[in-house]
């Protein structure tokens, strides 16, 4: 693992975030990271798109910023080739997908395998893929979450590092129970790339680790009073 020698001559891990729009899952990590909390180094925030709030995020707190905007690209193997190249030239020990809206070809993924995390609005492998909090209010279920998992090839069908729940109350809407969610996602990401950071967090033979135990298939349950 490349490491970055901080001011107090500890090592830490290079971190480079991907993201598509707001960045509010950057700003958790930043925040974090500030704080002290968090033992990482953010090398670099890409976005795929021009102009968005979360490049604004990056600036504001002295991180390098790049656009790798796919719109530019005919196929989505030329785009992830520039991507990755882009990513390399900063040799981050971790890749954090923090509202990063594309799909990702195989190749791409085993690049980055075992190094490569993501959050998603759901208790996976429950509802993969887009409008999670509608298909929970449409399905009648009682729970909700977050999840953080480790990339691979499926499209949120890697294995799940950690879990936290919120419950589904009688007069939520979509956007009442989104920003829950979103609260968890801000509390429970930066937990994850710390876990990575300090190498507790590991995925081998696409199964996860905790402290060199492995996890169920929910990952590490996370109760609604644990911090960073």
């Amino acid at each position: 693992m490349t490491v970055t020698q901080s001011a107090s001559s500890q090592p830490r891990t290079r971190v480079l975030v991907l993201i598509s729009g707001n960045g509010s899952n950057l700003q958790a990590l930043i925040d974090a990271q500030r704080s002290g909390t968090l033992p990482v180094e953010l090398v670099a925030v890409i976005s795929n798109r021009p102009g968005v709030k979360g490049l604004q995020r990056a600036e504001s707190a002295g991180i390098p910023t790049e656009v790798v905007d796919h719109t530019l690209f005919d196929n989505r193997d030329n785009f992830d080739q520039a991507l990755q190249q882009t990513i390399d030239a900063y040799a981050p020990d971790l890749v954090v997908l923090a509202g990063f809206m594309r799909i990702l070809t195989e190749r791409f993924t085993h690049h980055y395998h075992g190094r490569m995390l993501n959050i998603h609005p759901s208790l996976l492998p429950k509802y993969q893929g887009l409008n999670t909090h509608e298909r929970v209010l449409q399905a009648g279920d009682a729970e909700h979450g977050v999840s953080v998992h480790f990339v691979t090839a499926e499209l949120d069908g890697g294995p799940v590092a950690l879990q936290a729940r919120v419950p589904v109350l009688p007069d939520d809407d979509a956007n009442r129970l989104a920003q829950r969610v979103l609260q968890q996602e801000h509390r429970i990401y930066p937990l994850a790339v710390k876990w990575f950071a300090q190498g507790r967090l590991r995925m081998v033979d696409g199964r996860v680790f905790m402290d060199s135990e492995p996890l169920g298939p929910s990952g590490y349950p996370i109760d609604n009073h644990a911090s960073i």
